[in-house]
């Protein structure tokens, strides 16, 4: 895509009042453009008078040559022989949206040494699974990795491409859409497929306030990063499916600018929420930091980990670690039990696909109690300690 000051230009000036990046000015009495700073959003084309701007669209990759529905795909994330849990979410959510689009379901599984994990993938009822095995594959790096992802989606053709929106996602798959020239929707908390055979795509925006569903019309391939437990995972099966295709890709080191040294482990001595079955959290509604002693009995007595709100982590009462939410972590526990918590709309968006909610509020219209399995209306401080009461007792 390019931008142009054709002869026609008057030196009228309002292209200039009209960029918002004030990327042109007046020479010799003809409008310029400043291509380092000009973000190509076409403010002065639609305003010339004279139509003496001209910008080059680029087109898209949509040909009838060999159109881009080839399946499916799923980014088969994997980090030192460990296959990433949104994987399984993925292929999951990717089976149902094969059934409505009616097109094969794949995994891409790139890295090195990886048999293990394409014996793995195939008990989840996969079309294919498109492995790249290379030793400069063993630890992840944008640019090989990129370089891999374009190679094969330029060759098969893909209608959509999901990726989980971890650390790892959001590093690359942005890079490898700039390659490829498609659009990408981040952090997507829902996914479904339109009457017209299109990706809805839809995520929380300004601040979570709004959920925004967007469809990429004239690109391919649909692209989109899906949070991490916002969607059910596959169901394991005994028997195995999926064709393995094996790529072979020729790397070359001048296109890779930067070395792998080491790989440093977290370490942590607190509970990892997004991993935790049962999730007891806290809201506005316990008051004070010292308050927080009642959820941590009920966590300890039923071997829980502790979340918060929002709400929790912004006065101070607990770590930013514990906090569930947009801005927070997405969680998918089998029981999720949330102490005086309102249910604003980023809480939920953080929380709403565990399998079991209990909600404990004493405002009978909370908007937690909307998407919860129990409710109950009542005084935390009252409702938990007596719950933790008949827990001892029955243990007793």
């Amino acid at each position: 895509m390019g931008i142009k000051i054709l002869e026609t230009c008057t030196g009228c000036s309002v292209c200039i009042d009209a960029c918002p990046f004030s990327a042109i000015s007046l020479c010799n009495e003809k409008a310029e453009i400043d291509l380092n700073t000009c973000t190509l959003c076409g403010a002065c084309v639609e305003v010339c008078p004279v139509e003496a701007i001209q910008m080059d669209k680029q087109e898209a990759l949509i040909t009838s040559e060999k159109p881009f529905s080839n399946g499916i795909w799923v980014f088969g994330e994997q980090r030192h022989g460990r296959l990433a849990g949104v994987v399984i979410e993925l292929i999951g959510e990717g089976l149902k949206l094969k059934e409505k689009l009616n097109e094969p379901l794949s995994v891409v599984l790139v890295g090195y040494n990886t048999d293990k994990l394409v014996e793995e993938l195939q008990h989840y009822g996969l079309d294919s699974i498109y492995v790249i095995d290379d030793p400069l594959l063993e630890e992840f790096q944008d640019e090989p990795y990129a370089e891999c992802l374009e190679k094969i989606v330029k060759e098969l053709k893909p209608s959509i491409i999901l990726a989980g929106a971890t650390t790892i996602g959001r590093s690359f798959m942005s890079r490898v859409a700039a390659k490829i020239r498609t659009g990408l929707t981040a952090d997507c908390t829902g996914l479904n497929i339109t009457d017209e055979g299109l990706l809805e795509q839809t995520r929380p925006a300004f601040g979570g306030n709004i959920m925004a569903t967007i469809i990429c019309r004239n690109y391919r391939p649909q692209m989109a990063t899906v949070r991490p437990k916002v969607m059910k995972p596959a169901t394991r099966r005994d028997s195995l499916s999926g064709e393995i295709i094996r790529i072979k890709h020729e790397f070359s080191r001048e296109n890779i600018h930067t070395d792998f040294k080491s790989f440093v482990a977290e370490i942590m001595d607190t509970v990892n929420i997004t991993e935790a079955d049962i999730i007891v959290s806290g809201g506005r509604g316990i008051g004070c930091p010292e308050n927080f002693k009642v959820i941590e009995e009920l966590a300890r007595e039923i071997g829980a980990a502790v979340g918060a709100s929002r709400a929790a982590v912004d006065a101070g009462w607990i770590p930013y670690s514990h906090q569930v939410g947009q801005t927070g972590k997405t969680v998918c526990p089998k029981l999720y039990i949330a102490c005086g918590i309102s249910g604003a709309i980023q809480h939920l968006a953080g929380m709403s696909s565990s399998d079991v909610i209990v909600a404990i509020n004493k405002d009978p219209d909370a908007p937690i109690f909307n998407v919860a399995t129990i409710g109950i209306v009542g005084d935390l401080f009252q409702v938990v300690p007596a719950l933790v009461k008949e827990l001892k007792r029955c243990r007793s």
